[in-house]
């Protein structure tokens, strides 16, 4: 089987905020991501950025075959979500936002409350791709890089207030990786030597980022580290990112200021390692290269990120 994760960028229809122009455009944005999608044949697709779930429906139109959806009912104020669409049915288990108990509050702008849960919900899902094998995925979708000032400003007016809304936007991402940690804890149920589980989407930073190893769990045995092939009892809580698996040339799903990053992810329970045949990127057009201002990309075609994807034995 196949999975992936993919930021769809700005899935909305005309006459939203955030949507394309018009009808024409609108056509266009659909049909980059059916293409790709259904060249790659995912069973299971993490999605990030669905603006309009009239817009995800239009876009499952357009693929072959029988696709089930299930959106997070916890938006965040652009009104983007994340979801799966799949080949299976799907029932979802969770839809978090809180930050787990003991997490205070963080501060995330220089006045107003500060933040108890994530800006966009973590989504589970249990879905049966083969008999008698059910598997649980959860997406995310955390606090981006890009920041934002207040009166929607994306340059600021100093080096003072970069500084500060820079750590305010680490601050949340931290948060809201804990929080999809405790998620996934929930999910393994104890034991992911026999659980299958896997925790995927947009986490906005690359695979070393302290925000991303939060996800892993126990150090010291993720791919290529010497622990790897060495079993300890961490392998019950440890999730495995599936970064080292993808070829070195495609290792990247955006390009940012001209360099490419590997920001979205794809983590795998212990059930699930040894199943794991490829992994990689796959992008039908070279990306295009964003900037700290996420508005230039309004109503542009296809995504400016790659779809991340694993094939496994199931």
């Amino acid at each position: 089987m196949t999975i992936g994760t993919w930021n769809l960028e700005n899935l909305f229809r005309p006459g939203d905020p955030d949507g394309p122009e018009d009808d024409a455009t609108y056509r266009m944005k659909l049909a980059a991501p059916a293409t790709t999608i259904g060249r790659l044949e995912p069973d299971l697709l993490g999605i990030q950025e669905v603006g309009n779930p009239d817009a995800l429906a239009d876009l499952v139109g357009l693929l072959p075959g029988r696709w089930h959806s299930a959106l997070s009912a916890h938006p965040d104020g652009r009104g983007i979500r994340v979801g799966f669409i799949a080949r299976t049915p799907l029932i979802t288990v969770a839809d978090v936002t809180a930050f787990p108990a003991l997490f205070a509050p963080v501060q995330t702008q220089d006045t107003g409350a500060p933040a108890s849960g994530m800006g966009r919900g973590g989504l589970a899902v249990t879905t049966e791709p083969a008999a008698g094998r059910p598997l649980t995925a959860a997406v995310c979708h955390l606090k981006s890089k890009l920041l934002t000032y207040p009166g929607n400003r994306h340059a600021p007016r100093d080096e003072g207030e970069r500084a500060r809304y820079a750590a305010y936007a680490l601050s949340r991402r931290g948060a809201e990786a804990a929080t999809m940690r405790a998620l996934a804890d929930r999910l393994l149920a104890g034991d992911g030597r026999t659980h299958d589980v896997v925790l995927m989407g947009d986490l906005n930073d690359q695979p070393q980022a302290a925000t991303t190893q939060i996800l892993y769990g126990p150090p010291g045995s993720q791919i290529g580290t010497p622990g790897f092939t060495h079993p300890d009892r961490g392998d019950a809580s440890r999730l495995w990112n599936l970064a080292p698996r993808i070829p070195e040339d495609q290792r990247f799903s955006r390009v940012f200021e001209g360099q490419g990053e590997l920001i979205d992810h794809i983590l795998v329970s212990h059930a699930l390692l040894a199943r794991v045949e490829s992994a990689g990127t796959g992008a039908d057009h070279p990306l295009p290269s964003v900037s700290a201002r996420p508005a230039e990309r309004q109503g542009e075609p296809g995504s400016d990120h790659a779809p991340v994807f694993a094939r496994l034995a199931y």
